[in-house]
């Protein structure tokens, strides 16, 4: 009889327990695509007799749309942004007056999404010295490689300062992946500057860059792809730096950024250049100043 009210109270138990379970629905609610897309985009200074702007390079774009809970932005130059509100200024940096294609897309839940393009001509002032010009591309076209008999060739020092104070390379020991290297800076018939980037295969990074351009590891030489002809830009460099220690320029390298060797930065300042030498200082992924040392090959 014991036995049998031990079952009795356990089948009851299981009754009590499923009976008192009940399916819970979760909803995400309904999809909204965003509707009524639009996109302004004013650029600065823009008027009658200045219809590109005032050469700042600066653009006001407005994006709205119903239902839209955050806007993706493609400027057209290589770069875009995440806009909650979708209200942004860009600046343009590429001299001259170039047009741009604007891309908005508008992300509504579930990430439906709806696209506009505008586009926009810009004026960029921005003249790079001549003596700057002709230094780097010789009139037309340059070919440079590393200065490695240079003491300092490789550098790294404090983001705050313009000398590599912690490491300074002496002539030729460093990998020879770093020394093979061809980088020719070229001038078109307008005035803009690109650059080609000949590395045998491999390039050198520094251990904090790796992951920048997909790879793994510490410091080495990595199959790396320098990205064909890349037209940079020009500006002036916002680092902090005056005439006693800088040329004061910054440039821009679209893509992966390289030069020489990796440290997974994309613009450079030009702290002295000459018809046969050249000294560039960038902040790399790791926070920090690096240097290199290039000369002309021809």
């Amino acid at each position: 009889m014991q036995h049998s009210i031990k079952i009795l109270t356990c089948a009851l138990l299981i009754i009590t327990t499923v009976a008192g379970c009940s399916k819970t629905d979760y909803s995400f609610g309904n999809i909204k695509t965003p509707i009524g897309l639009n996109v302004d985009a004013v650029v600065d200074g823009a008027d009658q007799a200045n219809p590109n702007g005032n050469g700042s390079g600066r653009v006001a774009i407005a994006a709205t749309a119903t239902n839209a809970l955050s806007y993706k932005i493609d400027y057209g130059d290589g770069t875009t942004s995440l806009e909650p509100s979708g209200i942004v200024t860009h600046k343009y940096t590429t001299t001259g007056t170039n047009t741009y294609t604007i891309t908005v897309n508008a992300i509504g839940t579930a990430g439906a999404m709806s696209t506009i393009s505008k586009q926009v001509t810009v004026f960029v002032a921005f003249s790079l010295p001549a003596d700057i010009m002709q230094n780097l591309t010789n009139g037309g076209s340059r070919i440079w490689i590393t200065d490695r008999e240079a003491a300092g060739h490789f550098g790294v020092g404090p983001a705050t300062d313009f000398s590599p104070i912690w490491y300074a390379a002496a002539p030729n020991s460093r990998e020879a992946c770093a020394y093979d290297d061809e980088i020719t800076f070229s001038k078109d018939a307008n005035g803009k500057v690109s650059m080609t980037v000949d590395n045998k295969g491999t390039s050198f990074s520094i251990a904090a860059a790796t992951a920048f351009y997909g790879m793994s590891g510490g410091d080495n030489c990595y199959s790396l792809n320098t990205g064909g002809t890349k037209q940079l830009s020009f500006m002036t460099a916002t680092s902090g730096s005056t005439s006693a220690n800088s040329r004061q320029i910054e440039l821009a390298v679209p893509g992966n950024g390289i030069i020489n060797f990796g440290t997974g930065a994309t613009k450079y300042e030009i702290l002295s250049i000459t018809d046969s030498t050249m000294h560039l200082r960038n902040i790399g992924a790791d926070g920090n100043s690096w240097y290199q040392k290039l000369k002309a090959k021809s």
